[in-house]
């Protein structure tokens, strides 16, 4: 037998200590889907807060629903899915156009085209307490909300091509080109809104976010 000495780490189990692994979101959706909850749960919580943005940024706090029905439809499905955020994202962005349409009640809404000004919405973004940002925040809502959704996931969520791509249902070999288009649309809002130097340093407010 091994003989247990004071100090020794066979005498001393304390020393011991297990740290659960973090599960990753795929993990998590798996066993949500599964029936657990506190998998549910703790993925909810893990990408709350950015959902939450993407809807209180376009229908402010008519976006409660919306949220849920985000995430209620990504446990509902059984496609497989390995980017769970960009998923999430294209999930709301439907939920959006479909909001819009049933308000609206327009059989189609097309978010390629139609911006937040156009549907006689709220303000687009709230992005910061300053002018710049508030000049930002209405940049953004004049131009189409499909290039508003694509700059916000660059800039702000910080999501790479492939996810864009997939929220916004395009070849990832377009997303390039598509950022450039919506960065030169909103420079273009900006200009109208304000003069050159201003508008120069509410764009600015985009690298910031990064």
């Amino acid at each position: 037998m091994l003989r247990q000495r004071e100090g020794n780490t066979l005498a001393n189990p304390a020393v011991f200590h297990y740290h659960p692994a973090v599960r990753s979101d795929p993990e998590l959706l798996e066993s949500w889907r599964g029936g657990d909850a506190q998998a549910g749960q703790e993925l909810v919580q893990r990408h709350w807060s950015s959902i939450a943005g993407f809807f209180r940024s376009k229908v402010g706090d008519d976006g409660a629903d919306l949220i849920s029905q985000t995430f209620l439809a990504c446990v509902e499905g059984r496609d497989r899915i390995d980017n769970v955020q960009a998923y999430l994202f294209a999930v709301a962005r439907r939920r959006l156009a479909d909001h819009f349409r049933t308000r609206l009640r327009m059989p189609a809404v097309d978010l390629a085209v139609s911006s937040l000004t156009d549907l006689r919405t709220g303000p687009a973004t709230e992005l910061g307490r300053r002018e710049q940002a508030e000049l930002l925040r209405r940049a953004l809502s004049a131009i189409p909300l499909d290039d508003q959704i694509a700059l916000e996931l660059s800039y702000f969520e910080g999501l790479p091509g492939a996810a864009i791509a997939r929220v916004l249902e395009i070849g990832e070999n377009t997303v390039r080109s598509r950022l450039a288009r919506a960065r030169e649309k909103l420079r273009l809002a900006l200009a109208e809104l304000a003069p050159a130097d201003e508008a120069a340093r509410a764009e600015a407010q985009l690298e910031e976010k990064c």
